[in-house]
Parts: C-alpha cells; structure tokens; sequence
C-alpha cells in the first residue's frame, strides 16, 4: 500500500518540475523578445544617424569644393592685381 501513496506523488513531482522549467521558458522568451525589440529600436536609431552623418560629409565635400575654387578664384584676381601694379608702376 505504502508504494501505491508514494507512486503518484513521484508523478506529480516531474509534472511540477515540468511546469516550472515550462514558466522559466516562457520568462526567458519574452525577455529575449524584448531585448530583440530593444536591438531593433537602436538598429533604427543608429541608421537614421548614420543618414544624417552621410548627409553632414556630402555637405562637407560640398563645401570644400566650393573652398578650393574659391581659394583658385583667389589666386587668379591676385595674379591679375600683381600685373596691374607692376603695369602701374612701369607708368
């Protein structure tokens, strides 16, 4: 008799172990779902700074082209302004 009582509380117990390791499962599922919402949101902040980035260095080599014909500009008139005083002072 005393094996019938102990037979089906051995049962239970896998069952409960079962149960608990089913209920950490699920816990960890749904911290690993949030974390990959997580990761997901910076993925998306990271490329929307990633696209201004790539818009500020199109600006920037924009800029610096306009710099270096303007800096071309520069020597040219100056170039021009030499052979004037020279021209002025042969006079």
């Amino acid at each position: 008799m005393a094996t019938l009582a102990t037979a089906p509380t051995t049962g239970v117990d896998p069952i409960d172990r079962l149960e608990e390791k089913i209920g950490l499962l699920v816990q960890m599922v749904t911290r690993l779902r949030d974390e990959q919402a997580q990761a997901a949101e910076a993925h998306q902040q990271l490329m929307h700074e990633n696209e201004m980035l790539r818009g500020r260095i199109e600006n920037t080599e924009g800029a610096q082209q306009e710099l270096d014909a303007l800096r071309g500009e520069r020597d040219v008139i100056r170039g021009r302004v030499t052979d004037m005083l020279s021209q002025l002072e042969s006079i």
